[in-house]
Parts: C-alpha cells; sequence; structure tokens
C-alpha cells in the first residue's frame, strides 16, 4: 500500500538586512506555509506549518504532477493566490480559504503552491544536504514546466547575479512581501528558527490572538466593531497589544462573528489588564484564533499603532504568538 510521508515541522527564518557573501536569494510570497507530501503512488496531502490538514480545503493542489509519480517527495512551499497580475495577493487567499470550495470558488479564485525547498525525493532524505544541492534538485524536477500552474518553482539568486539589495528593491516595486536569504550551505532543521534563513519584510505584521470583540456602532451595533489582540510574553501569560477595527470586509466580519460565537467566555482571557474604555461592552472569547495585523510601529505601552486587519492565520497556532523579543 502506498504511504504518504510525514509531514515535517518548518525551518523559521530570523529578521534581519540580506547578508552578503554564500547566501541564496528568494522572494518572500505572501501565503500559507505549507507542506506538501507525495505517495509513490501520486497521492498528495497538504499540512500546514501548525499541522492542520489542508487537503480538502486546496483540492486542486491534491494531483501530483508527473514529475513527482512514482516517487515519494516531500516539498516545503506556500500556497499563493495571484491576483490579475500575477502577484499573491492574501486577502484572495482569504477569500479562497473554504473548508469545502464551491466549483465556483475554485474557478474564481485559482492557487498555486510555491515549493521552495525539497526535503525528501524517492523515498531519499535531503535534510542534511546543503540548500544549493537541494535547490539544484528541486529545479531538476521541473516542476511548472508546460503550462502548469498549480505547482511551480520559483528561482534564487545568488550575490554574483544580483544585489541582494536590488532584490529588496524590486520586491518593493512589484508589490512583493519581501527577500529571504538562505546559506548555501546551510541543512534544514525542521522546527527551528535559525539564522541559517534571515527574511527581509517590507512591511510591518504581527500575529495576534483574538481574545475577544466590542460592538460596533449605528448599522454594526450588534455585529463586530473591533477585535481585542494578544500575544504572549516570555512567560506564556496573553498580553493585550490593542484592538483593530479596520481592514475588514463585510464577508470577513460574517465569517469571524461565526467562529467567535462559540468560543464565548465570561471573563478576560488577558493576563493583565486591559484598558477600561476597552474591556467596557467587551464580549470575551477562548483565544484560540490567530490573526495578522500590519501596523506602523509599536507604542511604548506595547500597543499596536494603526493595526489594519489583514485575516485570519488558519496555518498558525495561537501558543506560538510571542512578543517582539519573547
Amino acid at each position: 500500500m502506498a504511504r504518504v510521508p510525514e509531514a515535517v515541522a518548518p525551518i523559521l527564518a530570523v529578521e534581519g538586512e540580506p547578508p552578503h557573501g554564500a547566501w541564496g536569494y528568494e522572494y518572500k510570497w505572501d501565503g500559507y506555509r505549507c507542506c506538501l507530501r507525495v505517495s509513490d503512488s501520486g497521492e498528495a496531502r497538504l499540512t500546514s506549518r501548525n499541522g492542520n490538514d489542508f487537503t480538502p480545503i486546496y483540492p486542486e493542489l491534491t494531483a501530483a504532477p508527473e514529475a513527482l509519480r512514482g516517487s515519494r517527495a516531500l516539498l516545503d512551499g506556500e500556497i499563493v493566490a495571484p491576483d490579475a497580475a500575477g502577484r499573491p495577493d492574501f486577502g484572495l487567499l482569504q477569500r479562497r480559504h473554504q473548508r469545502r470550495p464551491t466549483p465556483r470558488l475554485l474557478a474564481e479564485v485559482p492557487v498555486t503552491f510555491l515549493a521552495f525547498d525539497l526535503l525528501l525525493l524517492g523515498g531519499e532524505w535531503l535534510l542534511g544536504e546543503p540548500y544549493a544541492r537541494r535547490r539544484e534538485r528541486l529545479a531538476g524536477l521541473g516542476l511548472g514546466e508546460g503550462g502548469e500552474e498549480r505547482l511551480a518553482a520559483p528561482p534564487y539568486y545568488t550575490e554574483g547575479e544580483v544585489a541582494p539589495e536590488r532584490l529588496v528593491e524590486i520586491a518593493g516595486e512589484h508589490g512583493l512581501e519581501g527577500v529571504v536569504a538562505k546559506r548555501l550551505d546551510s541543512p534544514y532543521l525542521p522546527g527551528r528558527r535559525s539564522r541559517l534563513w534571515v527574511k527581509k519584510p517590507l512591511f510591518r505584521t504581527q500575529e495576534a490572538v483574538v481574545g475577544g470583540w466590542r460592538p460596533g456602532e449605528g448599522r454594526r451595533r450588534e455585529a463586530i466593531g473591533s477585535l481585542l489582540l494578544g500575544a504572549h510574553d516570555e512567560r506564556g501569560g496573553l498580553r493585550y497589544i490593542g484592538h483593530v477595527g479596520t481592514g475588514f470586509t463585510e464577508a470577513a466580519l460574517a465569517a469571524l462573528a461565526g467562529r467567535l460565537r462559540p468560543l464565548a467566555r465570561q471573563a478576560s482571557p488577558f493576563a493583565g489588564s486591559v484598558p477600561r474604555e476597552r474591556a467596557r461592552g467587551a464580549r470575551w472569547v477562548e483565544p484560540l484564533l490567530v490573526g495578522e495585523v500590519a501596523y506602523r510601529t509599536w507604542t511604548r505601552d506595547g500597543r499596536l499603532r494603526h493595526p489594519v486587519w489583514r485575516g485570519l492565520r488558519e496555518d498558525r497556532d495561537p501558543s506560538g504568538v510571542r512578543l517582539p523579543g519573547a
């Protein structure tokens, strides 16, 4: 019986400026990190960064490409929803992320799996191989060729080809999320945040746990007006980091209401106090949902300044959402 390989927890990058020297540079993609697992019979399974099964959500990605048939394989990459210009659009991906997508949704919002690492091929584990060799093996599969758009392997660059600063400029010019630098001789370290990978995002984002919500005003008086957000400190306590009331579509608000309703609780889940003006009238919830916000900066009292909601992060575990430096 064909067996689908077990998922591997992804290696995570630290934030910083792209280093110079023996590094490879890739564009940073704005989507859901995912592990694509293929059996030798061609059955494919998708596992999110926090271990959730994404297979039924993205059925168009479950038919293994010809290059991987007959060979057990495991790829690390990102599920993205391209916009009309071909750029990953996180808002589109939020719309597409439905447990039972309709044929219409599948047609209107196609997704692509962008593979940027090869961890297993033909039953041979490649975790200890250097990044440059893994990338060479990945390129040799020819993913994305012949008009196939469901699964592709974007290129990486070395400093001899293009300066990392120029790649950052190009990412900005094309509305991409940023650049990731990876040591050419680096092994793959599952589940670890390592300085062997360095990410340079072009806009600030923060993952946040939803700990409650406050009703809106006017026609939104019985609906969500803002979300109360938190992140864990070094002791594991959930600290209030601010509220967000912009960036929502009506559809997103309706979906959030449905997700939050069964999570209702009597008391605040936050360790420490929440400002009185935010706690007044708040509806508290179990801190199980993770979202992402874009923001300008942090205030001195540890609050997000001018946050804008980007969407839920179905690929994140709430326990892993930390304050900066925690």
